[in-house]
């Protein structure tokens, strides 16, 4: 992987193909090697940018409170030291919360957005404490029990379950504890969907535990424009457990992207 300086801290990321820039965020606690099944079939469209987000996988280590804005932030660095004035940005689960917030502040910089097994909701009052608990938990005891207990939970696929337990192990707590503090304070995005001014991408495994399809059927609803692609039988890892149909989705924003990148 590359790495450069970002916001003062080092942010590894992968950079493959060739077309309208495509950045792809990642989930927790994972990092950008999720999106290794759909790659090939976006690069002859898409200039791809995969950075590993602050705490996670080959980028350094933040040991201070961070938020998805410092994620967005981060984005927006790395844009600009690769010299990409404008792009479509893509999310898995909380990498749609870190889009979201890169969209909010700066919507100039969109093509487009996808949301791919995410929400624009806030947490809960419960979850928010929850994730704060399971945040001292892993301080205290490391990555371990998050490894064994979460794959069941991002798919049923065995043979993924056994790869995504291997890349949460290797995952430093630290990163993930930040993660999860900066998830349980991010803000409700709903009222920023009307304000969007760009295409909106919606991709949903309908067999998700993790977050319901029900929320990305939510978003179509306000935002009629919208693009939903239900994968049925998919989980939480569509891309991953239906690498076509996810990009053939994300597909979605490339006309759209072209007519707009002539602004760029």
């Amino acid at each position: 992987m590359l790495k450069t300086k970002v916001n003062g801290i080092s942010i590894a990321y992968e950079r493959r193909g060739k077309g309208v820039p495509l950045v792809l965020l990642h989930g927790y606690p994972l990092d950008h090697s999720i999106w290794e099944p759909v790659l090939s079939l976006l690069e002859n469209n898409y200039d791809l940018l995969l950075p590993d987000l602050r705490g996670f996988g080959e980028s350094e280590v933040v040991r201070t409170n961070f938020s998805m804005a410092d994620f967005a932030s981060d984005v927006a660095g790395l844009m600009d030291q690769l010299n990409i004035k404008k792009a479509a940005v893509a999310g898995h689960s909380m990498g749609g919360y870190a889009a979201l917030a890169f969209a909010r502040a700066y919507p100039e910089r969109m093509l487009g957005l996808g949301l791919v097994a995410s929400q624009t909701l806030a947490d809960t009052p419960e979850t928010k404490a929850g994730r704060y608990q399971q945040a001292e938990n892993i301080l205290a005891h490391g990555v371990k029990e998050v490894a064994e207990a979460m794959p069941v939970k991002l798919t049923a696929n065995l043979k993924l379950q056994t790869w995504l337990k291997d890349l949460i192990l290797r995952q430093r707590p630290q990163g993930l504890a930040g993660a999860l503090r900066a998830m349980a304070e991010r803000s409700d995005s709903t009222p920023s969907l009307a304000g969007f001014g760009f295409p909106l991408v919606l991709i949903h495994g309908t067999a998700d535990a993790m977050i319901p399809v029900e929320r990305a059927r939510a978003v179509k609803a306000a935002v009629v424009k919208a693009h939903l692609t239900e994968i049925p039988e998919a989980g939480h890892m569509p891309m991953m457990e239906d690498p076509q149909k996810t990009a053939d989705a994300l597909l979605r924003l490339v006309q759209p992207a072209k007519s707009l990148s002539q602004s760029m």
